[in-house]
């Protein structure tokens, strides 16, 4: 074993454990967040049953998903996984939310919610996430090619 291969695999496993914290770093950000938005939402959660399952599911794909793409930083798959990230964003939106009007009823009330808006500014801001997943990958894909050429 030579003198270089020892430094680059010492170098790639430095390399290799600053992504596995920088990805737990972020997961336990991310965790942390669910965490409050759960108990922020949780005097909701009588009025809408399903929320917290909602919330969770969502929660634990995003999670799973940043800690994965920050695993694969620096090669192309960091650029697929944050296009499916963006497209999973987009498609809980309209799942979880479906037409964006609500009915609720409580004794003698009914109280209907529209949240089209919401559902539209969700759905906007996953499309901004995709095209700038897009843009990113195109980008890689660029420099790759200059390099190669070089």
């Amino acid at each position: 074993m030579t003198r270089e291969t020892g430094t680059d695999s010492k170098s790639n496993i430095r390399r290799i454990v600053r992504k596995a914290l920088k990805a737990t770093i972020k997961g336990a950000v991310f965790y942390v967040v669910y965490i409050v938005l759960s108990q922020l939402l949780a005097p909701i959660s009588e009025y809408v049953p399903n929320i917290q399952q909602i919330i969770e599911t969502f929660a634990t794909v995003y999670v799973s998903l940043v800690i994965v793409t920050e695993l694969a930083s620096g090669t192309i798959f960091q650029y697929v996984l944050n296009t499916a990230k963006s497209l999973f964003v987009i498609a809980y939106v309209i799942l979880s939310l479906k037409t964006g009007v609500f009915a609720l009823t409580a004794e003698n009330m009914s109280l209907v919610i529209d949240l089209r808006l919401f559902l539209a500014i969700g759905m906007l801001l996953g499309l901004l996430g995709l095209a700038k997943s897009v843009m990113q990958t195109i980008n890689y894909v660029n420099e790759r090619a200059e390099l190669t050429q070089l």
